[in-house]
């Protein structure tokens, strides 16, 4: 007898459209939930066919798509990861099937779809890892049959990422990452200038489920070869270059591309690689006599830069390579000697730091490595490209996990194909960008540390050499900065504060508590649990995530928003107050949502209180809120130091009184807007003049004492 399907709570979440939060509250909140039938304590499983019922009876329970269906029948079948890579021919087969052949194959009786099923996909087996032994059962036609709907209804590719959901994906034990999309569209990009010709022949010695080899596919490589250490992966790569990479020959292999290269042959065109990061068992001690070490043996905790090598190996003479790298490859005193060597040989033309956040692990900046394998009878190049695109000028700002947010990878990935595409037809007149980009003379950088960060060569960039632009440039900003001043001066003049009396004022007051109960004000928080494992890149017009930072800085919504809205989202309204959760150096900010705010998301880490207009004046109210003493009474933590808003207080007066507090406190803030811009306004004006005087461009005013 069948075993009944069983679901975890993400799978529920998955189901209904909605947070894994939302459904740990219908568990605690709804008796009638169903008990866990399976699973651990930690993690309880429940009966499938349970929980659609309940959730159908709430109206909870969206139309069903033929991905769900598969979902479900994987589950049902409980296809290992050797099944799993066996069906993968047949998906391969059914793009290359007339959808009307295709459902009516799904019409078949169990015994003659399975036999259609087997002889379809028989001549594509040979070609996905692990696929070999076809051997489809009739008992398996209800998971074959919503296999092909799959694919007809939802298309090859996604019935494909169904089937690599819960087997293919990311660990931080293997260090072995997925390329999200915009990123690996960049590194193949970075392969031809335009109006050149693209390489016809891409190799990816570690390339996982083939993104950066779809990628090159989509700007004309015809010939594509992979090769991954995991053989399910490496089954997913192959059937995602034979549904999605059309017109080309693609070949992929599993195995260790280290100790057994499937292509030692190969002298590809190019090659793009996002090797794995501090793995250390890469067969240090097996290869130390390895012809491909041209640059040395490296150390045993540098696997990057012998990936690096065999990468160069596979290069024929002129062809080029983008690895993406940890930014510990750059300056680590083991692995000091080999970056010596691959200076002095021209092998390294550039390197590029992304913000952290462009692509997993999302808390450092990764680096663009771009390399050449010199011809014998070139001119070895006398300068190496450095482009910081983490820095001021080009990425977004902070969120609140300290990440830079993504959603400004347009000027991100401009500033890096810009830089570079410059760099190839002026190297040795390259005019540096400042604060972005810089050619750095390869004699330069073979000092002790021979430290090849972007960062710290791209902040030492001279100022521009034309002084009368630098001039131009400075009395721009010292204009800028005088009316940003006379701004400041204004609205710190203007009329007087009188005292209130012989004795401060007092007032009868309420707790935030209190007026939540009596409807007054709504207090909401975004939804705790982040339902994306990586940071959306999106344009400028879609809706963002106002971060704590944004709060504290007094700046407009800076995070990335999700693609696919929850009904726990918190929209931000006009007239919303906004306090941060934990205190910044003691002190705190509390932000009245303005048109700009309107529409944009709530963040994690902050508290929005929502007024009825009719009782309460959002300024009066955030002018309060934020009283520095007001705070300490309704906050807790030592290191981290926490508020509860439902212990701060506010006083109870007339709407009229509480609008003449309010237009107070809108002033005030008027002029820390006024302080902050003069501020940003005299730091960069105050560093264009030192530069230009540093750097011999400007000379000192006229009776300067």
């Amino acid at each position: 007898m069948p075993q009944p399907t069983q679901v975890t709570a993400a799978e529920i979440s998955r189901l209904a459209g909605v947070t894994r939060a939302t459904v740990s509250n219908w568990r605690r909140r709804h008796p009638d939930f169903p008990a866990p039938s399976g699973g651990t304590e930690s993690s309880p499983a429940y009966d499938l066919d349970a929980v659609r019922t309940w959730l159908s009876a709430r109206g909870q329970l969206p139309a069903s798509s033929p991905a769900d269906d598969l979902r479900a029948a994987l589950r049902t079948n409980a296809t290992d990861v050797a099944h799993r890579s066996r069906l993968l021919p047949l998906v391969v087969a059914a793009s290359r099937i007339a959808d009307t052949e295709v459902r009516q194959a799904v019409e078949l009786p169990d015994d003659q779809l399975s036999a259609w099923a087997q002889k379809s996909s028989r001549s594509y087996a040979d070609d996905v890892p692990g696929a070999g032994g076809l051997a489809f059962r009739p008992r398996e036609a209800e998971l074959l049959a919503a296999l092909l709907r799959c694919c007809v209804e939802e298309g090859a590719a996604q019935t494909l990422e169904v089937l690599a959901e819960g087997e293919v994906s990311d660990g931080k034990t293997s260090g072995a990452y997925r390329t999200p999309p915009p990123v690996a569209d960049l590194m193949a990009k970075l392969l031809a200038a335009p109006g050149e010709p693209y390489p016809v022949r891409i190799l990816d010695p570690a390339c996982g489920v083939g993104g950066l080899l779809l990628a090159a596919a989509s700007h004309g490589a015809r010939e594509l070869y992979g090769q991954d250490v995991v053989p399910a992966v490496a089954a997913q790569a192959a059937a995602r270059l034979a549904v999605q990479a059309d017109g080309t020959v693609a070949q992929v292999v599993a195995g260790d591309s280290m100790r057994e290269d499937a292509f030692a042959a190969l002298a590809a065109d190019a090659v793009l690689c996002a090797p794995p990061y501090g793995h250390r068992d890469w067969g240090h001690e097996d290869l130390a006599y390895d012809p491909r070490w041209m640059f040395g043996l490296p150390p045993k905790g540098e696997p990057e830069l012998a990936w690096l090598q065999h990468c160069l190996t596979h290069l024929s003479p002129g062809g080029q390579a983008v690895l993406l790298m940890p930014p510990g490859a750059a300056f680590r005193p083991a692995g000091r000697r080999i970056r010596a060597e691959m200076l002095r040989s021209g092998a390294l033309r550039a390197v590029i730091a992304l913000p952290p956040g462009a692509a997993p692990p999302l808390h450092i900046s990764l680096q663009l490595w771009l390399l050449e394998r010199p011809h014998p009878q070139a001119k070895l190049p006398s300068t190496v490209l450095m482009v910081d695109t983490a820095g001021g000028g080009t990425a977004g700002v902070d969120d609140v996990q300290g990440r830079r947010s993504m959603s400004d990878w347009p000027a991100i990935r401009g500033a890096a194909l810009g830089a570079w595409h410059d760099f190839g037809r002026h190297p040795d007149g390259y005019d540096p960008v400042p604060g972005v980009a810089r050619a750095v003379p390869v004699v330069d950088l073979l000092d002790e540390s021979v430290d090849l960060s972007p960062a710290r060569h791209v902040l030492a960039a001279p100022v521009p050499a034309n002084p009368d632009e630098l001039a131009e440039m400075a009395y721009e900003l010292k204009s800028r900065l005088r009316l940003a001043a006379t701004g400041l001066v204004a609205l710190s003049g203007g009329q007087s504060w009188p005292p209130a009396g012989a004795d401060a004022r007092s007032w009868r007051t309420a707790s935030v508590a209190d007026l939540l109960r009596g409807a007054a004000l709504t207090l909401l928080r975004a939804p705790a649990t982040v339902r994306s494992s990586g940071p959306v890149l999106q344009d400028s017009d879609s809706p963002r995530t106002l971060t704590a930072r944004d709060v504290v800085s007094r700046r407009p919504a800076s995070g990335a928003a999700e693609e696919s809205r929850s009904d726990e989202d918190v929209a931000i309204e006009a007239g919303d107050v906004i306090l941060p959760e934990m205190l910044h150096e003691g002190v705190s900010t509390a932000r009245v949502a303005d048109a700009r705010d309107a529409g944009h998301l709530l963040g994690r880490h902050l508290h929005l209180l929502r007024p009825d207009p009719t009782r309460l004046d959002p300024w009066f109210l955030a002018g309060f809120l934020a009283a520095e003493d007001n705070l300490s009474a309704a906050s807790t933590g030592t290191t981290v130091v926490r508020v509860d808003p439902r212990r701060l207080r506010i006083p109870l007066l007339s709407l009229a009184e509480q609008q003449r507090y309010g237009k107070a406190f809108r002033q005030l803030h008027a002029l820390r807007v006024a302080a902050d811009i003069a501020n940003r306004l005299a730091d960069e004006t105050a560093r264009t003049l030192s530069a230009g005087l540093t750097g011999g461009a400007l000379l000192p005013p006229e009776g300067s004492r």
